[in-house]
Formats: C-alpha cells, sequence, structure tokens
C-alpha cells in the first residue's frame, strides 16, 4: 500500500525539528556501545557489561516494588475496579499519541502518523477526552512507537542492557529515545504545568494498578524467580524485540554475529507478550 505523503504542515515542523534530532541522534549512537571482538562468550546472551551495576539497580527496584508498589498496586486494586483504571490507562496513552505521530513521520511511516492523528481526536472526543478507547471500539487500532524505535530505524545500534532505577529494564538505545521522547511531545508545549503532572500522575497510577491486578504474574518474575534480573532481562528484550518488528530486523546490529556466535539463538521469552507487566515502566 503506498503510504500518504506528508501534509505541508508536518513537513514544516520536521524541518524545525530536524537540526535538533539529528545531534540528539548522533548522541544516542556515540552512547551506545556494541562488543568487543571476542567478548561474548555464550550463544545468545544478552550484551550486559554493566551486569554487575545493574544488579545493584535491580536490587533497589524489588525493594521498591516490595515494600512500597506492590502493596499500593494490591490495595488500589482491591478498591479500584479494573474497567476505571484502564480508563486512566487510555487517558494517559492519548496524550502520548501525538509523540507517536511524531516518531512515525520520523520513521516516514506516513500511513501510521495518519492513523495515530485520527485515533488522537477520535478519542479526545467521542472518547471523552482519551477516557475511552474509541477508536479501537471502531476498529482503528494504535500504531505504538517511540523514538528508540526511530534510532533503530536509523541504523543506531541496540547498545548495552541496563536496568534503570525506579524505570527499570531498558538498552543505551531505549533509553536514549526515552530522553527524546520527554522533549519531543508536541502536546508538552500546549499543556501547563498541571495539565502536564496529570498527564504524568495518570500513566503513573495506571501502571500501579497493573501491578495490583497483575501480582501474581509480576510476583513470579520479580519476587518469586532464582535470579529475578536474568528473568526480567530476557522477557524485556524479547519483548523489546518483538515490539520493534521490522525495524529491528532491518537496522539491528546483532552483536553476536562478528563474534561467530549462533544469531539464531534467540532469547525464549516463557510468558505471553500480554502477561508481561513491565513494574517499573511509566
Amino acid at each position: 500500500m503506498t503510504q500518504p505523503s506528508p501534509t505541508p504542515a508536518a513537513r514544516r515542523a520536521l524541518r524545525s525539528l530536524a537540526p535538533s534530532l539529528a545531534g540528539l541522534a548522533l548522541l544516542a549512537a556515540a552512547g551506545c556501545s556494541t562488543p568487543e571482538p571476542g567478548s561474548v562468550t555464550r550463544a545468545g546472551e544478552p550484551y550486559d557489561p554493566y551486569e554487575a551495576q545493574n544488579r545493584q539497580v535491580h536490587a533497589f527496584n524489588k525493594g521498591l516494588d516490595r515494600a512500597v508498589v506492590r502493596p499500593v498496586g494490591v490495595t488500589y486494586a482491591t478498591v479500584v475496579p479494573e474497567p476505571v483504571n484502564e480508563m486512566v490507562g487510555n487517558f494517559a496513552n492519548n496524550l502520548g499519541t501525538p509523540a507517536d505521530v511524531v516518531n512515525n513521520l520520523l520513521q516516514a511511516r506516513f500511513e501510521n502518523a495518519a492513523v495515530n492523528t485520527v485515533r488522537f481526536v477520535m478519542n479526545s472526543t467521542i472518547g471523552v477526552g482519551g477516557l475511552l478507547d474509541a477508536a479501537t471500539a471502531f476498529g482503528i487500532a494504535p500504531r505504538d512507537t517511540d523514538f528508540g524505535e526511530t534510532l533503530a530505524i536509523w541504523g543506531v545500534p541496540q547498545g548495552a542492557y541496563q536496568e534503570l532505577p525506579v524505570l527499570g529494564p531498558s538498552t543505551e538505545r531505549a533509553t536514549a529515545g526515552m530522553i527524546v521522547d520527554l522533549a519531543t511531545n508536541p502536546l508538552n508545549t500546549a499543556l501547563d504545568a498541571s495539565q502536564r503532572r496529570l498527564k504524568r500522575g495518570s500513566a503513573v497510577v495506571s501502571r500501579v494498578g497493573e501491578r495490583g491486578y497483575r501480582a501474581e504474574t509480576v510476583d513470579s518474575i520479580l519476587q518469586n524467580s532464582a535470579d529475578s534480573y536474568s528473568q526480567l532481562r530476557l522477557i524485556y528484550l524479547q519483548n523489546r524485540r518483538h515490539q520493534l518488528g521490522d525495524a529491528q530486523e532491518e537496522a539491528y546490529v546483532d552483536p553476536y554475529d562478528e563474534n561467530g556466535t549462533d544469531s539464531d539463538a534467540a532469547y525464549i521469552d516463557p510468558y505471553a507478550d500480554d502477561l508481561y507487566i513491565d513494574p517499573y515502566a511509566e
């Protein structure tokens, strides 16, 4: 299918963003490390040169989850019906849709940009400010993306695995993308400070609620696993590669190929995609 061309307004927006984004992409590319030749000893292992530091952060995140996030999430889940929390999540996701549109355009996926634009308009109007996902009800599914995927399409390598305080699993490329996404959502300039806090707060509340509704599944990974760090790392990387889809296939630099190991030794995800809940993601 031939994708529609961007509108003149979209072209102007891209031209204005191009210098800043190009600089950020160069910084991201420079910051994404790659394995030294011979540094990988076992086929299929994630590239994790910061494992010692990552495990320290993971221990902190587990402690935070055990002491705060899980108890609050479980209490929240007993009080707030799941459909209500879903509306909170819809609201937060809708406010994030303009950032998806920007990334769709930067990826030259103009059809996806058009779909997400239609979704934002529908959900903001007949969806009561985004509380209802009216677009999905009409068969218009979201085309979720982020600047990490944009960097993948632009050829930036994935880099090393990271675990971030509070936010949890990531990679160097995904972390760079997260930072850029904070600056590229057009709504950030349109919303006042209180509205931006509402946007962030609704995302956090939704995630905490999901932690409570999925307590048993998340506990089996995070709190009850013999090596929860390795388990969470494996699940995150597999899910991220699945999310990137074509972008990962087209631009992913497999750090193991140059070391002569088997690039087809994919990470095995023992959990279905719809069961995976990142307890730290915003």
